[in-house]
């Protein structure tokens, strides 16, 4: 788990990541600031971008493959301009937007009978990626609870993100759960929280 200072530290790497981006056309490394330890660990991670409320870039690393300074770095210039969803991102729209860094746990294959797949998962905590063939989609932990979704609509979200029918779940396809420590700004540029849903009731 990364401490508040830490998870700061992270927003702020991706904001100065973008921010660096627009200037030079190269993307930071991590080494041009001096980082905490655990940015050397490998961790997934996600970048967010929200602009007025709306979704303006998601992409990141679902797996721990790489450290997560590199994670952040890159995952950063992808939300705000390979995003194949929306245009790139503008140097005007930088005081704009919002940054969230979610930082995950390893995905785990939930080991149960399709039909008792929802009963293991828990709303605001768990992540999800459904895979079947070459189709994989993800949706993060926060994206359950602030669309008010329960676990059989979050289950068929999922697989239609990752291009497939949205009972793909009891049909055959794998699915994974991960936990995810949400680092967000309150405002754009602004002050950096620690996100946490309430458990579902």
């Amino acid at each position: 788990m990364l401490t508040i200072t830490e998870g700061k530290i992270a927003v702020q790497l991706a904001r100065d990541t973008i921010k660096a981006y627009f200037v030079t056309g190269k993307t930071m490394n991590g080494s041009e600031t001096e980082l905490p330890n655990v940015f050397e660990e490998k961790r997934g991670v996600f970048v967010t971008l929200t602009e007025n409320g709306m979704l303006r870039g998601c992409i990141g690393h679902p797996y721990p493959e790489s450290t997560l300074k590199y994670a952040i770095t890159d995952s950063a210039i992808s939300a705000a301009f390979r995003d194949p969803r929306f245009p790139p991102l503008h140097i005007d729209e930088l005081d704009k937007v919002e940054i969230e860094v979610t930082v995950l746990t390893p995905p785990e294959r939930i080991k149960a009978a399709p039909k008792d797949l929802p009963s293991k998962i828990e709303i605001g905590k768990h992540g999800l990626i459904v895979k079947k063939g070459y189709r994989q989609g993800l949706l993060l932990p926060q994206v359950a609870p602030e669309n008010d979704m329960d676990e059989v609509d979050f289950l068929g979200h999922t697989c239609l993100k990752a291009g497939l029918e949205p009972d793909a779940w009891l049909t055959g396809a794998d699915v994974y759960s991960f936990e995810g420590q949400i680092f967000s700004e309150a405002t754009p540029n602004g002050e950096v929280i620690e996100k946490h849903f309430e458990k579902k009731k």
